[in-house]
């Protein structure tokens, strides 16, 4: 086998609805939310390593390596299994961190899969969405590597299948940090819980429910109402995650790249295609 695995996607998400249904006693949210794959992705490599080190070869501005989620994920997969193999990391960062968009939890979840395959772990895909739930409440998503009705923290998944669509996602020049507006006493915590069933039987996803998070985001990040603002001329929009990445859906390509063209340029947009799948779905089972 290789020691090699290259060109590995971590695919971004959407929150086509995001609900609070709670706070826990520890502190942390209850939710509902059905997560959508997109082929938004950042590309991860590795190489395997026989001295068992786990090295990062890229690591982002300001983030320390021992803190990047994906030396995390390798040295909690190498400390939960024992292997004596070790990882360099290597990744093209093309997510905007602080969106919503999920990229560093895709970037865990993507080194776990990876590793299990790299590292010949065999580990059932539960066992890695256990593991992965200490990293962040999205990573057993983008394990779980199918579209999903989420509750819980975000772990409890029930695969769901989605029309094929289109997707404008728009990004204003700035990071909304989750834990603030998590934090932030305005934020709506009691939500009525609903079933899959509802939403699934609704017929038109883009106006199911709303982000019970984008009131404090929009109050605390004017750039983010802004995009909101704008895309009122193309339908319903929806900022996803606790922000600031802003989406709205389109049923082909055309009507979106005609949106995209009226663009401002001081945002950054792009047209992205739902997935069904995971690109790893395949390295566990």
């Amino acid at each position: 086998m290789s020691d090699t695995l290259r060109d590995c996607p971590a695919p971004a998400k959407l929150n086509l609805f995001l609900h609070i249904t709670g706070r826990r006693a520890d502190g942390y949210h209850e939710l509902q939310t059905v997560f959508q794959l997109i082929d938004w992705a950042d590309t991860l490599h590795f190489r395997r390593r026989a001295d068992g080190r786990i090295m990062h070869e890229t690591p982002l501005p300001g983030v320390p390596p021992e803190s990047d989620l994906t030396v995390r994920a390798a040295r909690l997969l190498q400390t939960h299994t024992g292997t004596g193999f070790g990882v360099d990391i290597a990744i093209e960062k093309r997510l905007p961190q602080g969106a919503g968009l999920g990229g560093g939890s895709s970037d865990a979840a993507t080194t776990l899969l990876a590793l299990n395959r790299l590292w010949q772990l065999d580990l059932p895909r539960a066992e890695l969405a256990r593991l992965g739930l200490q990293l962040g409440a999205d990573v057993p998503f983008f394990v779980f590597g199918r579209n999903a009705f989420a509750e819980g923290l975000g772990e409890r998944l029930q695969a769901v299948d989605l029309p094929q669509r289109y997707f404008l996602v728009v990004t204003p020049p700035v990071q909304v940090p989750t834990v603030e507006i998590f934090n932030d006493p305005r934020l709506t915590r009691n939500t009525k819980s609903i079933t899959i069933t509802d939403f699934l039987g609704h017929g038109n996803y883009d106006v199911f429910g709303r982000n019970d998070m984008q009131p404090v985001a929009t109050e605390k990040y004017p750039e983010v109402a802004a995009v909101l603002e704008w895309f009122k001329p193309f339908g319903t929009a929806r900022m996803t995650g606790s922000g600031a990445s802003v989406f709205a859906a389109f049923g082909d390509r055309i009507q979106a790249q005609e949106a995209y063209s009226r663009l401002p340029e001081h945002w950054q947009g792009r047209i992205c295609t739902s997935l069904d799948r995971h690109p790893l779905f395949g390295f566990a089972s």
